[in-house]
């Protein structure tokens, strides 16, 4: 529809862009089709970014001919652009060594972690085969602090369910029969059950009135020690009467037949037998773990601190589990500020290479449409990048002065 002077004349106007459509084409068709996954992996990951710059930058300088007859310092712009070509053959380069450098970090942190993971795996070996002997060793360390005495206590209670259940035994013909004598029928089976827990806190009662007295003594309370005396006593009395002394009677058919039956116990003797045992047993039991245990049972009834003994050392393990939790938070603090430097690391090896690429092509627009770049490249870092406000303050937009 044009003359033909006209249309030569345009096809002259356009001949350094006319070749530049059938490149693309050709590039198009480049990355469109492969041979196999492999080889488009390979395609688009070193070639795609650095194609795009180039077409970028064709594009950006072939157009640029065209203002070159209106624009003021032609040597600057023109060294400008030589420059701008200078930094995307370097950016390209870069783009290449930060792919391969984040495939090497990747691989030294994935050997990293695979040896991180055998030393964890041989550290939980080791630590299984010592966990006996490091157990052990802990159980005597804390054993031999001072502290809550934990075996005296577990062996009172043993001791009052033990003292329970033999006198249980004992006397539940007797309470079956009294009881049954006053309700007039017969005893459920499950009054042995009462009747040991009405025993068990009938002998740690005893010792917690031993307790009491030994308290009474070692604080020189004269009145209230002569309160607990008398209440000793009458604990004495009601076990001797009515718990020993049903077990001297058991045991006197055995005495008898050991003797050919010549043996008799009278009342009189079988009080005295079963306050002796009374005494040698509590006495016994009182020196070997009930003055150590008795404490913490009546501290655990109350809801109330154990009291520590005067002069009695405080203990560094215990000062030391007092604080266990601060260590734990340390090496959390630590590890989360170690996982903020290496994901700030991982963030530049991943976007320097395409940042330097895409930076490239904008410094040909810029130049195309300003004269001046808008970055100084190579980035060092990914914060010389993340302030993009900066970019309008570095380029000096002025009019041409036009004389007439």
């Amino acid at each position: 529809m044009m003359p033909q002077s006209m249309q030569e004349l345009v096809d002259l106007v356009l001949t350094p862009l006319a070749w530049i459509p059938d490149m693309q084409w050709a590039l198009l068709s480049f990355f469109a089709y492969s041979d196999s996954p492999q080889t488009m992996i390979a395609k688009y990951s070193l070639l795609l970014f650095p194609a795009l710059l180039g077409v970028g930058a064709i594009w950006c300088t072939q157009l640029s001919l065209y203002t070159l007859p209106f624009r003021s310092g032609r040597v600057g712009f023109l060294k400008a652009l030589l420059i701008a070509w200078w930094d995307a053959g370097r950016a390209v380069w870069l783009y290449w060594v930060g792919l391969f450098r984040v495939l090497f970090v990747a691989a030294g942190w994935l050997l990293t972690l695979i040896r991180l993971m055998f030393k964890l795996l041989a550290e939980i070996g080791r630590q299984i085969l010592l966990a006996p002997f490091t157990i052990t060793g802990r159980m005597t360390k804390s054993y031999f602090q001072p502290g809550v005495p934990w075996v005296a206590f577990l062996l009172l209670l043993f001791w009052g369910a033990l003292e329970a259940i033999i006198f249980t035994y004992t006397l539940y013909p007797t309470v079956s029969e009294v009881l049954a004598d006053l309700v007039g029928v017969e005893v459920s089976p499950y009054a042995g059950s009462f009747l040991f827990l009405f025993l068990l806190v009938l002998i740690l009662g005893s010792f917690a009135c031993i307790q009491a007295l030994m308290d009474a003594v070692r604080r020189r309370e004269y009145k209230f020690l002569v309160q607990m005396v008398l209440v000793e006593l009458f604990v004495m009395f009601f076990e001797v009467m009515f718990l020993y002394r049903e077990l001297v009677d058991a045991i006197t058919p055995w005495i008898a037949q050991q003797t050919g039956g010549q043996f008799r116990m009278g009342l009189g003797l079988t009080l005295t037998v079963a306050t002796f045992g009374w005494v040698g047993i509590r006495g016994m039991t009182w020196f070997l773990f009930g003055q150590f245990g008795t404490a913490p049972l009546l501290a655990f009834i109350s809801r109330r601190p154990l009291e520590p003994v005067e002069g009695q050392p405080v203990s560094a393990l215990a000062a030391e589990q007092a604080n266990w939790w601060r260590a734990p938070v340390q090496d959390f603090k630590r590890e989360v500020t170690w996982l903020h430097q290496k994901s700030d690391e991982v963030l530049d090896y991943l976007c320097l290479p395409v940042l330097h690429v895409l930076a490239a092509a904008l410094n040909f627009a810029m130049i195309l449409v300003a004269a001046s770049p808008a970055f100084s490249l190579p980035f060092k870092s990914l914060k010389e990048v993340m302030e993009t406000r900066e970019l309008l303050s570095n380029v000096h937009m002025q009019a041409k002065k036009v004389e007439l």
